[in-house]
């Protein structure tokens, strides 16, 4: 499930619990306001300049047994399933509804990664055709009082909204009864930008057809709450080529399962095994303040309080992965608007751990921003541009365009202030395709671009 995006400034993250049954994806969410002389304290070289791009490498065949099981045999909200499901046979999707233009050639790039790089028989039907896959575009005002917290979300055993609101509540649409995959029914708003149309295509499309859960310490995929990554990673298509591979089939218990993934991962993922891995299980008072603070609706003294409880809680836990960086990005989100020097602080933590894991460079690239953006209210141009260019090559090969759109203004206003005005020009012009797909309408394409112009702008005494 995409949930609702928050009221966005600089791209910071959120997530919200999934609703009855369906899952959704969540989204994005507030940014930054920084101050004076704040960098004493980070350096750039310190962090993760070294942090690789996101791919399946890294993950010993073990880890990657119990991450597929862990993903494939429980729900966001931590249900348990009782047996295997997948669809047998081959897959076709239609779209329908009030459908954007950039959908039809996003599923269809979608749609070749799938066979192309997770093995499946999977295509695009014509709309109208019955498929196996439906996606169903409506604009926000008719989805939202369905589901509140979701942008967009999936359903099994329904081909159509109608036929949602018909079983909904019941055990039709319960992925806790489905034993084999024969319809499901993906819903996204028609009205939001082509970025979060593509988002929502690639998460609700892997969970309709693979795993229905999400994991926080998974730092290279999209079955993670904390949303780093906009599209499929490779470490997402090795889970789906695993879903579908030939020694396994819909119905199986847990227990068979486990005996064969072994086998699955040795086979699709041969390679030397990575020690010391935390497979624990992640508390659910973490996750509780991982959304508080980061969600909506709370005051920031609350909001702030929950942060510095996850951050408490990974600590005591002795995580040293995804969890703990995150921890730090949470408390440092909500830090810049008082403590500036130790939001610099809880960023860079957050950098050095997201630059030890697999696919940390696309976490670093986020932080980078956030750095850029404080970089650049605190009078610090060339720092602010230093963090820019290290982003900007990451941003560009994981398809983020929202925050690459973000990047090249922060860097337009840099080089703005280091007198360099023709080049700032020409990258707000070379900005705005990334914007458009990004951000979609021209008016939060101006905001945007008035709310980094006013980060540098000085400031006036009251």
């Amino acid at each position: 499930m995409r949930s609702v995006p928050l009221l966005a400034a600089l791209m910071l993250l959120s997530s919200c619990a999934p609703h009855d049954g369906a899952q959704a994806t969540r989204s994005r969410a507030p940014g930054t306001d920084p101050d004076q002389a704040v960098f004493a304290t980070a350096a750039l070289d310190k962090t993760a300049s070294t942090a690789s791009l996101p791919g399946p490498g890294g993950h010993g065949r073990a880890e990657l047994a119990a991450t597929f099981m862990e993903l494939t045999f429980r729900l966001e909200s931590g249900r348990s399933l009782p047996g295997f499901s997948r669809f047998e046979g081959p897959i076709t999707v239609a779209l329908t509804g009030d459908v954007p233009g950039s959908a039809e050639p996003d599923l269809a790039a979608l749609l070749a990664r799938l066979r192309a790089e997770a093995g499946l028989d999977i295509t695009a039907v014509s709309p109208g055709t019955p498929a196996a896959i439906t996606i169903e575009f409506h604009p926000k005002a008719v989805l939202r009082p369905i589901a509140p917290s979701a942008a967009c979300f999936v359903v099994p055993n329904v081909g159509s909204l109608a036929e949602y609101r018909v079983a909904r509540g019941t055990a039709a649409v319960d992925w806790a009864t489905v034993t084999r995959r024969s319809r499901a029914a993906i819903f996204i708003p028609a009205d939001t930008s082509p970025q979060e149309v593509r988002d929502c295509l690639h998460e609700e499309m892997a969970q309709a057809i693979g795993p229905l859960n999400d994991l926080y310490r998974l730092s290279d995929s999209v079955f993670n709450d904390d949303n780093f990554h906009a599209v499929l990673t490779p470490f997402d298509m090795l889970m789906l080529r695993a879903t579908y591979a030939p020694e396994l089939a819909s119905g199986m218990t847990e227990a068979q399962v486990a005996a064969r993934i072994g086998g699955v991962f040795a086979r699709l993922s041969p390679g030397a095994e990575r020690t010391g891995v935390d497979l624990s299980a992640t508390p659910k008072a973490w996750t509780q303040a991982i959304e508080t603070a980061l969600g909506a609706g709370k005051p920031v003294a609350t909001r702030r309080a929950a942060a510095e409880r996850a951050l408490s809680l990974a600590r005591s836990r002795g995580w040293q992965d995804g969890r703990l960086a995150f921890s730090h990005f949470a408390a440092g989100r909500l830090l810049v608007g008082t403590n500036r020097v130790r939001a610099v602080r809880e960023f860079t933590a957050a950098s050095a751990i997201y630059a030890r894991l697999p696919g940390g460079a696309v976490q670093v690239a986020h932080i980078d921003m956030q750095l850029a953006a404080i970089a650049l209210a605190a009078g610090q141009p060339d720092q602010a541009l230093r963090f820019a260019d290290r982003a900007i090559p990451v941003v560009r090969a994981a398809e983020n365009q929202a925050l690459l759109a973000t990047l090249l203004l922060l860097k337009a206003e840099a080089l703005d202030h280091l007198g360099q005005r023709a080049e700032a020009d020409r990258l707000r012009l070379d900005s705005l395709a990334a914007a458009r797909y990004g951000f979609g309408s021209e008016t939060v394409i101006r905001a945007r671009r008035d709310e980094i112009a006013a980060l540098a702008a000085p400031s006036v005494p009251g």
